[in-house]
């Protein structure tokens, strides 16, 4: 056993000198800590944190990059997509993110699949806010996201000013693109949200975007990190820096920016809980991870689940899942009337079911 290095005959003559106590000085009487304010001058010693009360958690049912090889709980045909979407609008999402499937499991931008699908589900949940990532991929695809767009099924959809290897494939978007949906999304009423992989992302849209006066405000980013080709969150220490860089990146270029931040990759449940003590909005499902913890191997099972576990998350914290026209208002939308949604919603699906009468 090693020898201390404890002047222990320093101690005995303190022993002789004096009795072992505290020093103790309580000049602050009755109180010995007040945390509200100062026998010495009126301020405020802990003043509240800049915390939003309200929080948005969106739920993204399917996405576009995983398939049921990597999560065999994956979704991938439309009524499974659908009957996700459905149970997180009951559990009390404020907004859904869709994507669609074809029949062989490839993300589709299929303007008659949200035609089919989403007036039923807004005629039940005519609150909640529906986007999509209509991204075109294929030839022919840009022309079909305009039908989408102009068909009123979404009021959000996000611009990925990103060029990256998102795993082994390259996905990047032109300056010329990202700006022309810019324009199109804004002149038919959808929020532009700004997606960012990495820190360049947000450079990308500060160039094109912001600086040249296009985007309009509030600025609206959703950080999607921790992807493969994204910002690396290898570890706790990653993700906490990681996320801090990228907040701090935004919010030097507007300080009121609103922030929602993806439970993605190997840090999900994590990344999503450190984002909501920041005070920032979050989305969580099936979209942007398949792991339930970054320590384990665990896959994410069901959408709603996900949703009401964050929700409950939120509400231990003093936070309130936002209601889908608390949502608009913070994103610069109009609120809706719900029954007049509801009644439009019901008309689209009366006549999708019986077309020509």
């Amino acid at each position: 056993m090693t020898k201390d290095r404890v002047n222990w005959e320093l101690i005995e003559e303190y022993k002789k000198k004096e009795e072992f106590m505290a020093i103790w000085k309580p000049y602050g009487l009755p109180e010995v800590t007040d945390p509200i304010t100062s026998l010495y001058g009126d301020v405020v010693v802990q003043p509240p944190w800049d915390i939003p009360d309200k929080v948005v958690i969106s739920s993204a049912i399917t996405g576009a990059f995983y398939s049921p090889r990597t999560n065999p709980f994956h979704h991938v045909l439309p009524e499974e997509i659908m009957a996700s979407a459905e149970a997180c609008a009951s559990a009390g999402a404020p907004t859904v993110h869709i994507h669609f499937r074809d029949e062989n499991g490839y993300n589709v931008l299929d303007p008659s699949m949200y035609n089919r699908y989403l007036p039923p589900l807004r005629e039940k949940f005519p609150e909640v806010v529906y986007d999509g990532c209509v991204v075109p991929m294929q030839t022919g695809e840009w022309d079909k996201m305009i039908q989408l767009l102009d068909a009123g099924h979404l009021e959000v959809t996000p611009i990925n000013t990103t060029a990256t290897y998102c795993g082994d494939t390259l996905f990047a978007k032109p300056p010329h693109v990202m700006i022309e949906k810019t324009r199109i999304c804004q002149e038919r009423g959808v929020k532009c949200q700004i997606a960012v992989y990495s820190d360049g992302d947000i450079d990308n849209a500060d160039r094109y975007l912001i600086k040249t006066g296009l985007l309009e405000k509030p600025y609206f980013f959703l950080i999607l990190p921790t992807l493969p080709g994204g910002s690396p969150m290898q570890n706790p220490r990653q993700m906490v820096y990681g996320l801090m860089h990228l907040v701090g990146a935004i919010k030097d270029i507007d300080d009121e920016a609103i922030i929602a931040v993806c439970a993605a990759g190997r840090a999900s449940s994590y990344l999503a809980t450190l984002a909501l003590c920041l005070g920032l909005h979050i989305r969580v499902g099936k979209e942007d991870s398949v792991f339930k913890w970054p320590h384990k191997d665990d896959r994410i099972e069901d959408n709603a689940e996900t949703f009401l576990a964050f929700k409950t998350m939120a509400e231990l914290m003093g936070r309130k899942v936002a209601t889908g026209n608390d949502y608009r208002e913070m994103i610069g939308l109009k609120p809706i009337d719900v029954e007049k949604t509801r009644a439009a919603a019901a008309a689209a699906t009366k006549h999708m079911t019986h077309p020509g009468r």
